[in-house]
């Protein structure tokens, strides 16, 4: 996140180097989930939270999802990249 160092916190995915890095194909919308996803882009660019990857390695599609209230809800597909990171068992384990 843009404003906060990385000194406070950090996080590293766990690739396995078997795994290598995968562009998912583009998906296509109708206008209306197009203009959604406009929206909310904007939007989070406008407050700085989000900014232009130049040379992405991963690449995750976004995923418009309809809201149970109305409304679209944008997501990202992260099938590919959580097959590459193996499940940690014990994120939180303590070290006594």
């Amino acid at each position: 996140m843009l404003g906060i160092s990385p000194n406070v916190i950090s996080h590293k995915l766990n690739i396995s180097p078997v795994y290598k890095p995968v562009r998912q194909k583009h998906h296509s919308y109708d206008a209306e989930r197009y203009e959604a996803m406009h929206i909310e882009v904007d939007k989070l660019k406008a407050i700085g939270f989000i900014r232009e990857a130049t040379y992405p390695v991963w690449l995750a599609n976004s995923v418009m999802v309809w809201k149970a209230k109305g409304g679209w809800r944008m997501c990202q597909d992260y099938t590919d990249l959580n097959k590459a990171c193996p499940k940690d068992s014990f994120p939180l384990s303590r070290i006594d």
